[in-house]
């Protein structure tokens, strides 16, 4: 395991640390099209087997695809389709709960605007459920995110334009996917909420944040909110950025007991550069605000995650090498102090929308996608 002493000065003051920086494997590509493959999920079984979902433009139109590792990201499985729709399908987010069944949502215009669809599979990605249409709204909804709780509930976010501007909406389903209860609207702004993003604890109290902007592409800040009882009730929305730029691209995450984190992008300083902020009491109180990045790029859109010992993993694109490519930084001590930022990828093009899973043995692995090869791939590595 490399080591390094990590010195920080800021402001006249010097902090150091010893932090362990991940050692990581090179990188393997995964997808091998004429067409763009882009937008990534991750998630890992309890017996380890590591699943991908991406939008893949290479049958006339975005649909969505799957593939599996059951040997640590060695070697992959073919590639196998899941939408055939006559729209467009994207934007794909996946669960899987304590049975092993796999459950992926995603966006498609099928209807003639887009709407959530979602399906299943009990066998490891093997045969899937047909596509089921979770929404029929009169607007669009988009970007879904989708967890599971200790219960076996699944739990889905959206932003949706059906009240005249966006809102997250959410809905759940208490028997592993075949039924739903209608949609729950949990924002009610004159305002954009968009970019929904879940974490449930042991406990199965969920966890959402999301960003709300005066317009599209107004002033933007980050909020809170969680149901203690499954989602049937929520409690008060929690504004937790107060910034005069914009805070974007909120992911959140939870291990065990009551502490969360939560990271963003944030302008404030004059450049996107990623912060943390984390709860240690169920999101009733929060920390100050903590930046993570000082670069001379964008550090935008990360992922984050916690793995047994409760350390953080921390992923994002950044734009300082002249393009952007995927950098990762660690804490061990719940956020108090952080590695220095670790280069993942080293290429010719954009290497964007970095995604994250941690296995049981604590092994970190990510994907991305690149436009190195003139198209756009899906990309992985891991690291521990």
């Amino acid at each position: 395991m490399k080591r390094l002493v990590l010195i920080i000065l800021v402001l006249g003051f010097t902090f150091s640390a010893q932090l362990a920086l991940a050692d990581w494997n090179a990188a393997k590509r995964l997808t091998w099209t004429s067409g763009v493959s882009t937008s990534p999920a991750i998630a890992i079984d309890a017996g380890s087997t590591i699943h991908l979902v991406w939008q893949e433009y290479a049958y006339g139109s975005y649909e969505i695809c799957h593939k599996r590792s059951k040997d640590g990201g060695a070697t992959w499985s073919a590639t196998k389709r899941l939408s055939w729709n006559s729209g467009w399908s994207g934007y794909p987010a996946m669960a899987i709960d304590t049975s092993d069944t796999l459950h992926v949502v995603w966006e498609d215009t099928t209807p003639g605007k887009s709407e959530i669809y979602y399906k299943r599979s009990s066998d490891e990605g093997i045969t899937w459920s047909p596509a089921k249409r979770l929404t029929w709204n009169s607007g669009w909804s988009r970007t879904p995110s989708i967890a599971t709780d200790s219960n076996g509930y699944l739990h889905v976010f959206w932003h949706d334009d059906t009240p005249g501007n966006s809102e997250v909406y959410y809905l759940r389903s208490s028997d592993g996917g075949s039924n739903w209860s209608g949609a729950k609207r949990l924002t009610w702004t004159s305002e954009y909420s968009a970019s929904p993003a879940i974490a449930i604890n042991s406990n199965s109290h969920i966890h959402i944040v999301w960003h709300e902007a005066a317009e599209v592409e107004g002033n933007a800040e980050i909020y809170y909110r969680k149901s203690t009882d499954g989602g049937a009730s929520w409690g008060a929305v929690k504004r937790l950025t107060w910034i005069s730029g914009s805070s974007l691209s909120p992911a959140i995450a939870t291990y065990s007991g009551q502490t969360i984190h939560v990271v963003w992008d944030d302008d404030i300083s004059g450049n996107s550069e990623i912060y943390h902020r984390k709860s240690s009491d169920g999101g009733t109180t929060w920390s100050t605000a903590k930046r993570l990045t000082w670069t001379s790029g964008q550090s935008s859109y990360s992922a984050l995650a916690v793995d047994s010992s409760n350390a953080l993993h921390v992923i994002w694109r950044d734009y300082t090498p002249g393009n952007y490519e995927i950098y990762y930084k660690k804490s061990g001590d719940g956020g108090a102090t952080w590695s220095a930022a670790q280069r993942l990828t080293w290429t010719s093009d954009a290497s964007m929308n970095p995604a994250m899973a941690i296995d049981a043995g604590d092994t970190i692995h990510i994907v991305w996608d690149d436009n190195t090869p003139g198209n756009t791939e899906i990309y992985y590595k891991n690291g521990n």
